[in-house]
């Protein structure tokens, strides 16, 4: 056997050099076309009056509440869709019933509905001439043009991202170590905890962050029903939108880098500490067998 056949067979393809290195150099390509050159022209525009200028559009108390908004925003969408999330991925990976393929299309509604159609419908549900509209006046309830209406709208566009990312994840690992556990005494909620939560904690932590970015960086959904009230229910995106609408594009571009500086930092720290833990995993002696 020649060593480029061996080098080959270690890399896991028969095809040769120059075919590796293209499909390498396509993916790098659209990477910095698509990713790398739009977030670099994020930060020169941001930077572009120098730090004072981006410091100070980040100070503005619009700005401030537009960050607090969308961080309140996110602390609530964002747990909610993680109980649901682990919830519906328990039950279509790891149990047989009647529906569960109904089901699996409902949690994929979201990605087939437009942010826009979403929004509308709880306007249509909850607006002054909505279904319940009369009522929550009558009551002094504000949802749409509310906070509760911009919870709502992230909750519905985010909530597939967790489950998405456990459903494959609990059906690849199957139901043998829940199973084994069971069999030696453990209950439901000991199971889970000290079985199945370990074995797709990486898997949850990626959803929670995709699930996250969405919360933050939602646009359309939340345009509809948050009525753009400024300094009042405008989150980082509308506050963005507003920004470079008045011709304000490095205090627009100042608050769109801050979105993506959170991020990334949360997810290369994440990604980080995953490969720490797999380092170490693949450091450790394996185990000798019991005679």
């Amino acid at each position: 056997m020649s060593a480029r056949t061996v080098r080959r067979a270690q890399a896991g393809t028969t095809e040769p050099t120059w075919v590796r290195w293209t499909l390498i150099g396509i993916a790098l390509g659209f990477i910095f076309l698509f990713l790398v050159l739009p977030l670099a022209a994020v930060f020169t525009e941001a930077l572009r009056k120098g730090i004072g200028a981006y410091l100070e559009a980040l100070q503005e108390p619009d700005a401030w509440t537009a960050i607090r908004l969308t961080l309140i925003t996110a602390a609530i969408a964002v747990p909610l869709n993680l109980v649901f999330g682990v919830a519906a991925a328990w039950a279509i990976a790891k149990h047989e019933f009647r529906g569960k393929a109904f089901l699996t299309t409902l949690v994929d509604l979201p990605f087939s509905v437009s942010p826009v159609v979403a929004g509308l419908v709880y306007v249509l549900m909850f607006g002054a001439h909505g279904w319940f509209g009369p009522w929550l006046q009558a009551h002094d309830i504000k949802i749409v043009f509310a906070v509760p209406g911009i919870v709502l709208a992230t909750v519905f566009v985010t909530f597939p991202f967790i489950a998405r990312e456990l459903i494959p994840l609990m059906q690849a690992q199957g139901t043998e170590e829940e199973q084994a556990a069971m069999v030696l005494g453990a209950t439901g909620w000991q199971t889970f905890w000290h079985v199945t939560l370990p074995n797709i904690k990486w898997g949850l932590i990626y959803g929670v962050i995709l699930c996250n970015a969405r919360a933050m960086g939602e646009f359309g959904a939340v345009s509809v029903v948050s009525g753009h009230i400024r300094g009042q229910t405008n989150t980082m995106p509308l506050h963005v939108e507003i920004l470079y609408n008045e011709y304000q594009s490095v205090a627009a571009f100042a608050v769109a880098s801050l979105l993506a500086v959170v991020t990334l930092l949360i997810k290369s720290g994440v990604e980080w500490q995953f490969e720490r833990e797999q380092k170490a995993a693949a450091d450790l002696p394996p185990e000798r067998p019991v005679v």
